[in-house]
């Protein structure tokens, strides 16, 4: 099954959720399922700037695995980080996340 995640809520989503639960497990291979893409909403979208720890975990899983990673524009640009953002993360809203998702489309789509 392939699943896609959307990373919404404030609080503990990133930090916890992601850096504690679910990227440990693609690291190990373990998450059992094939995850084609994460997409990123307000202050989350801090995860996708270079030199977060996290972050650089994820990248590197993203590209082992060709998982798309995608911030919210509006969120990017309001926060200033644009330029900031790690190689490859792609900034857009939901009709660039179906347009990039489309080649790979999740079975599910999970939003957290």
């Amino acid at each position: 099954m392939k699943v896609a995640y959307i990373f919404t809520s404030q609080r503990h989503t990133v930090s916890y959720i992601l850096g504690r639960m679910i990227l440990p497990q693609l690291e190990e291979g373990r998450h059992g399922v094939d995850v084609v893409g994460m997409f990123f909403f307000e202050d989350n979208n801090y995860v996708l700037v270079r030199g977060n720890p996290v972050g650089e975990r994820l990248r590197k899983v993203a590209d082992e695995k060709g998982m798309l990673l995608m911030g919210c524009d509006q969120c990017c640009y309001e926060r200033e980080i644009v330029e900031q953002l790690m190689d490859g993360v792609r900034i857009g809203c939901f009709p660039d996340l179906y347009k990039a998702l489309s080649a790979n489309m999740p079975d599910q789509v999970i939003t957290l």
